[in-house]
């Protein structure tokens, strides 16, 4: 017989006396690489906002001496006193805020009904029109404008907030509906069945199972609505003529003459444009990272 010699245990195990920072995996130079290449990437992107900043607070003299890359010699708020003596700014505020939340309630609490119908209950056709859905996301708004003007004439919405809260609705909810019934028809068949068995209806189904397991997905759309709504410049400004029902991206645009700009007065009003676009990620910035991480947990 054969003796088989055990392995020197004190030999292979780690050294204790050997410094711990000695046993760490040095750091790879392509990690530095990709760390220089995202501080790049950030401040390529920061580069326009610090612009818009900087030449917000100039002046007209200022601006024309020194052009748009240099320091303001003197931080002046006379850009914003220009622009809010030319454009009524908390009017269209308060317009895009009520467009922008109705159109991100609506579309969201449509998507759900209709994604629930599609994607629970298996109505029929229902490849067809999610087809539909998505060619309705699909289409250009140049192709819509002409049957959505006369048709909010002939309703007399015209002029109104309600003519763009309607379209919008039905717009987002298009893709809304394709999202969230694509994501509805991954549901665990027992789930939904076992809540059939303990007695409950269609209606209780959704709000009480389905709804709780889709919020953060929904809280995700209702954002994603809100923003985009927010930034729509071409049907508003056909639908919206008159200046009382004017959004802030139509008065920023009002700015613009025929053969001259006001660059300064221009930057201060996209200064105050974004800023509640901005405020409005602050303060949903972890609904939106909830959101995500959910979704790629499932």
């Amino acid at each position: 017989m054969t003796a088989t010699i055990a392995p020197d245990r004190a030999a292979t195990a780690p050294d204790p006396t050997r410094p711990r920072t000695a046993r760490r995996r040095r750091p790879r130079p392509l990690r530095w690489v990709i760390l220089a290449a995202a501080v790049v990437v950030a401040l390529v992107m920061l580069a326009p906002l610090v612009l818009l900043v900087l030449n917000a607070f100039k002046t007209g003299g200022d601006y024309s001496a020194h052009g748009p890359l240099a320091l303001p010699t003197e931080w002046s708020l006379k850009s914003f006193q220009d622009y809010l003596d030319r454009v009524d700014f908390l009017r269209a505020l308060w317009n895009s805020v009520v467009i922008a939340t109705l159109v991100a309630l609506l579309g969201t609490l449509v998507s759900l009904l209709s994604a629930y119908a599609i994607g629970v209950g298996r109505v029929r056709g229902s490849t067809a029109l999610l087809a539909v859905f998505l060619l309705a996301t699909m289409l250009p708004q140049e192709a819509l404008i002409y049957p959505l003007f006369y048709g909010a004439q002939a309703t007399g919405t015209f002029n109104t907030v309600w003519s763009v809260i309607i379209v919008f609705t039905v717009l987002q909810a298009a893709f809304g509906t394709y999202l969230l019934s694509s994501v509805m028809s991954t549901l665990p068949p027992s789930l939904l069945e076992a809540a059939a068995l303990d007695g409950a209806g269609r209606w209780r189904i959704l709000w009480s199972v389905v709804y709780p397991v889709m919020r953060p997905t929904l809280s995700v759309l209702m954002v994603f609505f809100f923003v985009w709504t927010w930034n729509e410049f071409y049907i508003p400004l056909i639908l919206l003529s008159d200046q009382s029902v004017q959004t802030v991206p139509i008065a920023l645009a009002t700015l613009q003459g025929q053969n001259s700009i006001d660059i300064t007065s221009l930057n201060a009003g996209s200064l105050l444009s974004l800023l509640p676009t901005l405020v409005f990620f602050i303060i949903f910035q972890r609904t939106l990272s909830r959101g995500v991480t959910v979704g790629s947990v499932k």
